[in-house]
């Protein structure tokens, strides 16, 4: 997949529009627009790479930003308490291949860990 073809990328472009509710200069935080949970924000980083492992490979310092962002975020919406959820390849539930973390607090999760 390139870069055109990335919904996310166009979201980052703000091609598509978006709730954002942090930003950075090389992340941004959005609503998921089909919300698993109470709270439900993507982090993303705005360089394409296609999941967390190429993120940790290529942009550490990114990732590690992300992880921030995503603090943040929890800090603002849910009492600083928060799974970051991240779905590496289709049979583990990713449908866009763009990495993003999943700030997650509340609802059914269906399980424990």
């Amino acid at each position: 997949m390139s870069t055109t073809d990335c919904i996310f990328c166009a979201i980052i472009a703000g091609d598509i529009p978006s709730e954002r509710v942090a930003e950075t200069d090389t992340v941004v935080a959005f609503r998921d627009i089909s919300p698993q949970a109470p709270v439900h924000v993507l982090v993303a980083p705005k360089h394409h790479v296609p999941n967390v492992a190429a993120a940790a490979r290529e942009i550490p310092e990114v990732l590690a930003e992300m992880a921030i962002v995503a603090q943040q975020v929890a800090d603002a919406e849910c009492g600083g308490e928060f799974r970051w959820i991240f779905n590496t390849g289709p049979s583990a539930g990713q449908t866009v291949f763009h990495v993003h973390g999943h700030v997650m607090n509340g609802g059914t999760l269906g399980w424990n860990a």
